[in-house]
Formats: structure tokens, sequence, C-alpha cells
């Protein structure tokens, strides 16, 4: 095994994900409570005492809320840009961060932790300064593409040669439009720095795929304006146009929004 990874809630109410390649422990954004998450990481079986770090993708409460408490709780290191931290610590965000604790990380370019290479990307979405990860490990790669508005070719670029990928299936398009959402807000989501919506993910998933890509996870689903049958729907017919058969070439799931999805191997 390579890689393990598991969404311990997926959705505008709270994300947050564990990330393992070989011994080291990781997670990707705390937007749910520290309580919560220290619960989903006992329920995989994982101490969160052996959390090395938390890649922050951007400072919205749905992906920073725990943040600090665990970090304060369990001494574990921060990882985010500088204009996210500025942010964060500017505002009051996440509370006191210990100085050791404060990680800057470039962007469009690979860091490495142990024997882990982090590629954190640019990401079109309404926050300072948010990412993506490609995470890389002996030869195999794992991609978070999640909180996106658009994905232009600069983006599929990082996402191609993943063998495995969490991908956004934020809304229906349908859905939203006739939803109780203020205009506004519609307006806030279907723009360019908003979130993926299931027919554009859907593409982006089928143009991506190659023979080794082993699964694909549909997570950020909205509460409101998508269904988990729906987004999966979307994602199988796109998926059999190109004659790519889900269970026979590529496992897909979509991510639970309050609690456990399904364990991910590489």
């Amino acid at each position: 095994m390579d890689f393990k990874l598991c969404t311990i809630a997926s959705g505008s109410s709270g994300n947050c994900t564990f990330l393992q390649a070989g011994s080291n422990m990781f997670l990707i954004d705390i937007g749910i409570s520290g309580k919560k998450a220290v619960l989903g990481l006992t329920e995989i079986g994982v101490s969160p005492d052996d959390i090395q770090g938390i890649f922050i993708t951007h400072e919205h409460s749905d992906h920073i809320k725990g943040v600090g408490i665990f970090s304060r709780k369990y001494d574990t290191p921060i990882y985010a840009t500088q204009k996210a931290w500025d942010k964060m610590l500017t505002d009051q965000m996440i509370g006191i961060v210990k100085e050791h604790n404060i990680r800057m990380i470039p962007k469009e370019e690979n860091f490495q932790i142990d024997t882990l290479s982090i590629l954190p990307y640019t990401i079109y979405h309404d926050a300072v300064d948010p990412v993506g990860y490609s995470f890389f490990y002996g030869n195999k790669k794992i991609t978070i593409a999640t909180d996106i508005g658009i994905i232009d070719e600069r983006i599929k670029n990082n996402l191609r040669g993943s063998h495995g990928i969490l991908l956004e299936f934020n809304h229906d398009i349908h859905m939203l439009e006739a939803g109780t959402y203020p205009f506004y807000l519609k307006k806030r989501i279907l723009s360019d720095v908003g979130h993926l919506n299931n027919e554009a993910a859907a593409e982006v998933l089928t143009d991506i795929y190659h023979e080794d890509m082993k699964w694909a996870i549909l997570g950020h689903l909205s509460k409101d304006n998508n269904v988990p049958d729906l987004a999966y729907l979307t994602a199988k017919m796109a998926l059999q146009e190109k004659d790519i058969i889900i269970d026979r070439d590529i496992k897909v799931s979509v991510a639970k929004r309050d609690g456990i999805s399904e364990v991910h191997f590489i």
C-alpha cells in the first residue's frame, strides 16, 4: 500500500480528509469540530497524536473550523500559503497557533515532508489564496480538487496522472436555479470562483481518466442543491459515453456529508 485516503466529512457544512502515505499521516482541512475530527480518526483506527500535519486548502470556515483547537491540543503543524496565513491570523480565525506549527507553503512547486511530495496548485474560488493539492509517494499520485469554480487546462494538467482523486461534484444546476437560495448566493455558486456542478465535474473526470486511475470520490456535495444518487449517475453516464465502466475500469463513490466514507487504498 502506498496511499490510504478517506473523507471524515465532505460538504458545505464541513470538510476533513485523512491521508496516509506510507507511515506518514495527515489531514486536509478540519472544517468540523476538533472533537468530531478526533472521533472520525478513532473510527478508522488512527490516533490524533499520529497526525503529522494539516494541509489547508483555503480559509473558509467549513475548511478551518477545527484546525486551531486540533493543533493546540496535539501540537500539530498547519500548512498553508502566506496569504492564507495572513488572513487567518489577522482575522483571528483559528485562535492562537504556536509559532513552530505555522508552516508556509509555496504554490505551483513541490515541497517535501519525509518521503511525501506535495504540490499545492492554484484554483479558482472566492477565498484569498485557495489551493488544491496533489500528493506524490513512490510512483503514485492522489489529488484533491474541491471548492473550484472552474477547471481549465492548467488545473486539468495538475489532475492528470492521478491514481485516485477527490473531485468536487457540488450541485445540480437545475436544482440550484429552482431552489430557495437568494439570487446573490446562486450567482456566487454558479460563478467562476464558486463551485463545480455535476456536469462540469463529470466532463473533467472523463477527460483526465486513464487506465491506472483506480478510484474517484465525488465530494463536497451541496445539501440543498444535489443528491448523492444524482451526482453518481451523472458521473456514471459521462464515463459510459467514453466506454469507461464503473467497477470494471474505475471505482466511483460519493463522500458522506457527516461521517466517515469508505477508506480507499492505492
